[in-house]
């Protein structure tokens, strides 16, 4: 799942950049500490509720793409 790693090296990044801990990240999404590090390394399988809230939590959003046939 090369994009779920993608998502959460992006994550990851924002959270830095804000100076957010992981810890405190976990807890204004309302999702366990575990969770949060699972998505960042792009080795969980979360939930899209608690991909949304990460995301939310940091101000991010999902855009969705249309791929050709070709792709």
């Amino acid at each position: 799942m090369e994009e779920l790693k993608k998502i959460g090296t992006e994550i990851k990044k924002r959270r830095k950049l804000l100076g957010i801990i992981q810890p405190d990240l976990a807890e204004i999404a309302g999702i366990s500490l575990r969770s949060l590090k699972e998505i960042e390394t792009g080795k969980g399988n979360p939930t899209f509720i608690q991909l949304l809230k990460v995301l939310d939590s940091l101000g991010l959003r999902i855009k969705i793409e249309s791929r050709s046939e070709n792709d």
